[in-house]
């Protein structure tokens, strides 16, 4: 607030601890996945100050970081992974200190506990960053690509403030940005890609359904009839349901009709505004609900092990092209349940949709998959 001061260190650098070998992951990383850590360690041992890692939906980004942190942390650096969704911290916090049990890591967003800081190792969202100056020698973006981020500029400037002069930001995305493509293109930012999902199946591809009465059921608050045909007929009616929406509102106001139609209590709402969000969401994914309908909130950054997606008014303009990748990304992420179904319902294609489609195809040829 601008009626408060603001404070910087002016004293003695910390010396960090140094670990032999923090990691305690005892998992195996596959062959793409091990090149993109070498490559990660490479960045962070000479020092490179960016490096883009490029990987799919589902490729395992955040186990490739194991081997880059554990390297850092043996040179007794500070790191902080930060990204622009509070779900996502609150995902990558219990895996992280799983991964890293001696390591004392702490987690920061909007009404966590933990306020000081202080950690050698922090999970904080981007606007966090904005307490720190000079403090980190790896700073890791996950999401780079994600709302809020690319749109506010006070977050790039706050994580360029947050690292050491001498520093290495790794840059993680599934949908590289236009300014991204193009600086990749013009060889100024170095990057690694990562084509393929770590279970080794393809992404799921996306099918179209053309609904003509959409605006008119869903300004009355009701399924389309094309999205109870399909959901009656599912491949595989015991995956959950994962259900898009583009507006807050529709997410509750669907949920009394959807009841009735689907037959089933198990349905619920959550949004970015929804208090019991945090509990949903880990009911959700404990099977516990089996139908959530929810907005772009959980486009990215969130595991469920086997779900069906389907996205209601996918023409809208909060759907863009990386949104859409995103959440088709949600299906088929368990080595248990590779595949998943994933529907665009809407009443006109748009641009964003068919690149989404024509990305994921592009994606799965270069991964090996014609």
């Amino acid at each position: 607030m601008e009626c408060e001061s603001l404070y910087e260190w002016s004293g003695p650098q910390v010396e960090w601890t140094t670990y032999a070998n923090a990691c305690t992951w005892h998992g195996e990383l596959t062959t793409v996945q091990q090149k993109a850590a070498e490559r990660i360690i490479s960045a962070i041992t000479a020092k490179e100050s960016e490096l883009l890692v490029w990987a799919v939906c589902g490729a395992g980004k955040t186990e490739m970081l194991f081997p880059g942190i554990t390297e850092a942390l043996r040179l007794g650096k500070r790191i902080c992974i930060a990204t622009p969704r509070t779900d996502v911290v609150r995902e990558l916090l219990p895996r992280m200190r799983a991964a890293f049990s001696d390591v004392y890591i702490q987690g920061m967003y909007g009404g966590s506990r933990e306020s000081d800081g202080t950690a050698q190792m922090i999970i904080a969202t981007t606007h966090q960053l904005l307490r720190f100056k000079h403090a980190f020698d790896v700073i890791i973006i996950d999401e780079i690509d994600a709302f809020p981020y690319h749109a506010d500029p006070s977050l790039a400037f706050a994580s360029n403030r947050a690292k050491k002069v001498t520093s290495t930001t790794i840059y993680l995305t599934a949908t590289p940005r236009p300014e991204h493509r193009k600086r990749i293109a013009m060889k100024r930012l170095p990057h690694i890609f990562v084509p393929s999902r770590f279970h080794g199946h393809p992404l799921p591809v996306p099918s179209y359904s053309m609904t003509f009465s959409l605006q008119k059921d869903l300004r009355q608050s009701t399924a389309p009839k094309t999205f109870l045909d399909w959901a009656k007929k599912r491949a595989n009616p015991n995956r959950q349901l994962l259900i898009f929406v583009p507006t807050i509102s529709l997410t509750e106001n669907l949920i009394p009709n959807l009841i009735t139609v689907l037959r089933d209590t198990n349905v619920t709402a959550v949004h970015a505004s929804d208090k019991d969000r945090e509990e949903k969401i880990n009911r959700f994914r404990n099977k516990q609900i089996q139908t959530l309908v929810t907005t772009t909130i959980l486009e990215r950054g969130v595991t469920f092990p086997s779900v069906d997606v389907a996205v209601l008014d996918s023409g809208h303009t909060v759907f863009d092209e990386a949104a859409l990748v995103q959440i088709a990304g949600r299906a088929g992420r368990s080595p248990a349940d590779p595949t998943g179904e994933v529907v665009f319902f809407h009443d006109g294609k748009t641009e964003a949709m068919i690149d989404a489609v024509r990305s994921i195809k592009k994606m799965n040829r270069r991964g090996g998959f014609n």
